[in-house]
């Protein structure tokens, strides 16, 4: 059996990311009522956790998945997660959503999310969640986990779109909302910004899109994305 970590000698510190001020503040007083747990620091947006994480440097990190002004299949909190646990390997990100959904549970596990649980969790269990994977623990629902593990295992069939456009059931929903971007014409940098991403985690996406399409370069990306624009394909 693997050695866990040996636990912090002062007060775990904690930081908050949730876009709803009255949800951050519920967890801040939470977690800041209990002797051994100090939150650090908390934000309301992507851009906002990103530069004040490095400065807090907690022990872990309470992230919402979906924050607002992304739209229904924003995942921004994923991605600050994936970002953090590159600059900050021995970050502990804890997930916390509303919503039971496989696609982003897997979203978090390959981003290095140590917990996923939904906001339905109670006020002790929210609690030894944050200290079981400041310790080293996983906090990833078993059922939920094996479910996602099977789908790797078993790739479901390509679904094929009425719109006779079989290239784009090979993409990721995150993938084709950058494809949309591709092919208004925004640069790596501009798509970065306006998905709240790293420009090398949109370079990767781009190469996996292009890829996946069978193209070589943006630009047939581009014509690919007018093409299914045009009348008759919707």
């Amino acid at each position: 059996m693997p050695t866990l970590p040996a636990p912090p000698d002062g007060p775990l510190w904690v930081f908050v990311l949730d876009d709803h001020e009255v949800v951050r503040r519920g967890v801040r007083d939470l977690l800041d009522a209990e002797p051994d747990i100090t939150v650090c620091g908390e934000a309301a947006t992507a851009r906002e956790a990103l530069a004040r994480v490095p400065a807090a440097r907690p022990d872990v990190a309470v992230l919402d998945v979906r924050l607002g002004g992304g739209g229904p299949d924003s995942d921004q909190g994923v991605e600050v997660c994936r970002e953090l646990r590159a600059r900050m390997p021995e970050l502990a990100c804890l997930m916390l959503t509303s919503y039971d959904d496989d696609e982003a549970l897997f979203d978090a596990i390959m981003a290095g999310a140590a917990g996923y649980v939904l906001k339905q969790i109670g006020g002790q269990d929210l609690l030894g969640a944050v200290r079981a994977v400041a310790a080293g623990r996983s906090m990833l629902d078993p059922r939920a986990t094996a479910r996602v593990m099977e789908k790797l295992r078993e790739p479901e069939p390509e679904p094929q779109p009425e719109n006779n456009a079989p290239e784009l059931a090979r993409l990721s929903p995150r993938e084709r909302q950058i494809l949309e971007l591709i092919g208004e014409g925004l640069t790596n940098r501009q798509i970065a910004a306006r998905l709240f991403l790293s420009e090398k985690t949109v370079k990767n996406r781009v190469s996996s899109i292009l890829s996946k399409l069978g193209v070589h370069r943006r630009l047939q990306a581009a014509l690919l994305v007018e093409r299914l624009r045009e009348p008759g394909q919707d």
